[in-house]
């Protein structure tokens, strides 16, 4: 009778895995170097790790001799026995191995917790499981890198040995994997920022990028197309300031929830902090006049700049950045009109992700966080408004319990990238909270004042964020509207400089961004170094081309087009930049 095949898309499953695949990287290190000391070895996103106290400095070839040897203990098939032992005997057990960071975590817990052991073969690991049920359950291995790591994180303590791993339940999935793995490293938006010149991150400013010309080329045409967009929905835009009272991150409750995360100042013998967040600033807008149910829903729009205090080792290329830009919006309603406002984002946020940048995505609804404001009723009754809203849209989703934000629930958009990752952007979050603390109300039909409900919501999330996922999901490819350069005009010689110039003027004056190489350069310099620009378009021009009217184009993913008359490659590329069409390889 054939195995039942492995769940991997479960995420326990997933743990489990490779969770007992650490045990068998520990056993196989201790089978090389007895004398080693075994810390941590958990499951991670996408595998696990084990951090090996030993003076002996892991190598490269030390990392094969140990998957070797994991391969023998695989093959071997130990089964995973679970046993208990008394605090004291536990104590001693590992005492007596030597394993003196097992003692402390082992005197760490709380008094009357069951302490447990796993045993595979003649090795013996302290863990609280679950384990596959034996060592040959595992089938495709890979050991990744050395990292350093400080004993439970803290400077204070030994630096030990972490040695990175991953797993899958098949060879063609490990592969696959580690394919990706080198995709993503030739995507890295940090390597392609810089040969494209679209920004940069100085050791005087960690964590705050600068964007570059390029750069905001892009950028530009980003926040540009996003504008045009919101006011066809019928947005409109703010902008409030970048510093604000300590006393209004009372009121919001972010003093309480997020103070941690704050960068603070003081003016005129007063607190204040730089914002974290737009919302707060966003209530003040409504709150600085009378409203009547007449103006639901008010779309309220903001490209906000923000800062949040990030830690220096968590800070990540655009990724993870101590300043971005959040594409808010605050939309203030009518209880009645909550699930009409619901789907018109969710609308807009699918129109932005599948119509223009062909990305798919999933849904997650995440619910009431541990660390919140407000009744249980309330959140109840916000939850169920996301919920029903997506039913009646036939949405699929999936419930991520406990991670909402602190003042309401949120339905969080992950998209996929051209090379399968996953990236958490746009968010709706649905708030009865925020206008109670700022007291914010209208005038409704009766003639008596209510509280407005209240929708935070980001399509793109952070712009900076999401110029790094598409600098990787294009590979700087971009589609030809956002291209820094979308036409590079290439001389054969000297002579054709002329000509090259005054067709880039025309082009110029179409809106068409070109740039002229005439150096005194082969072509095939010139055109290597194009193609590493990622230039959308180049157009060689020789005596022929000159003497045509026409250019001898290349495209940056559909490779050699040939020769265009001038007039064809005008109307060809200004209908890609209006229809925002995005080529992939």
């Amino acid at each position: 009778m054939a195995k039942e095949r492995i769940d991997f898309a479960d995420e326990n499953v997933r743990d489990k895995y490779r969770h007992t695949t650490s045990h068998i990287m520990a056993q196989a290190i201790k089978n090389i170097w007895p004398e080693a000391k075994l810390a941590i070895g958990p499951a991670i996103e996408n595998g696990f790790y084990y951090d090996i106290d030993l003076e002996h400095k892991f190598t490269d070839e030390d990392l094969k001799a140990i998957e070797k040897e994991m391969k023998k203990i695989i093959k071997a098939g130990y089964p995973l026995e679970r046993f208990e032992l008394p605090r004291d005997e536990a104590i001693k057990f590992m005492e007596d191995r030597n394993e003196d960071y097992k003692v402390e975590l082992i005197k760490d817990l709380p008094e009357g917790e069951v302490i447990s052991f796993y045993k595979q073969g003649d090795f013996v690991d302290l863990c609280a499981g679950p384990h596959m049920e034996k060592t040959s359950d595992i089938k495709a291995v890979k050991l990744e890198s050395v990292a350093g790591a400080y004993w439970r994180g803290d400077s204070n303590n030994k630096m030990l040995q972490r040695i990175y791993g991953t797993s899958f339940p098949s060879q063609e999935e490990l592969d696959e994997h580690l394919h990706r793995i080198e995709e993503a490293k030739k995507r890295d938006h940090r390597k392609i920022g810089k040969e494209m010149d679209l920004f940069d991150l100085m050791e005087q400013g960690p964590g705050f990028p600068f964007f570059l010309p390029n750069g905001m080329v892009l950028r530009n045409e980003l926040e540009n197309f996003w504008r045009q967009e919101h006011k066809k929905r019928g947005y409109v835009e703010i902008k409030t300031p970048l510093i604000l009272n300590e006393e209004l991150w009372h009121t919001s409750g972010h003093w309480d929830h997020y103070k941690d995360n704050m960068y603070f100042t003081e003016i005129d013998g007063e607190a204040y902090a730089i914002k974290p967040m737009n919302c707060p600033g966003g209530c003040l807008v409504y709150a600085r006049k009378p409203h009547s149910y007449r103006e639901f829903p008010m779309r309220v729009a903001e490209l906000g700049q923000v800062h949040r205090h990030e830690l220096s080792g968590a800070l990540h290329g655009l990724f993870r950045v101590r300043t971005f830009t959040q594409d808010d919006a605050h939309i203030f309603m009518l209880p009645e009109q909550i699930k009409d406002e619901i789907k018109g984002v969710f609308d807009f946020i699918d129109y932005m992700y599948s119509d223009v940048f062909g990305f798919s995505y999933h849904v997650e609804l995440s619910t009431m966080p541990e660390d919140h404001i407000g009744t249980l009723e309330l959140w109840e009754k916000a939850t169920n408004a996301l919920r029903e809203a997506m039913e009646e849209k036939g949405i699929e989703y999936v419930i991520n319990e406990g991670d909402g934000a602190f003042y309401g629930p949120k339905l969080d958009f992950h998209l996929e990238d051209s090379i399968g990752r996953t990236w958490q952007c746009g968010t709706i979050q649905l708030d009865y909270m925020m206008p109670e603390r700022f007291n914010l109300e209208y005038t409704g039909a009766d003639g008596e004042k209510h509280r407005p409900i209240m929708i935070h919501r980001v399509l793109l999330g952070s712009i900076e964020r999401f110029i790094g996922i598409l600098t990787e999901n294009y590979a700087g490819k971009f589609p030809v509207w956002l291209a820094p350069v979308q036409v590079k005009l290439l001389t054969v010689t000297e002579k054709n400089a002329e000509y090259a110039h005054k067709l880039a003027e025309r082009l110029d004056e179409k809106g068409i961004r070109v740039v002229v190489d005439d150096r005194n350069e082969s072509i095939g310099y010139k055109l290597r170094e194009a193609r590493n620009e990622r230039v959308t378009y180049i157009a060689v021009i020789g005596d022929k081309e000159e003497g045509s009217d026409t250019l001898s184009l290349r495209h940056n993913i559909k490779g050699e087009i040939g020769e265009m008359s001038i007039d064809d490659f005008e109307e060809r590329i200004l209908d890609e930049i209006e229809s925002k069409v995005a080529y992939t390889e």
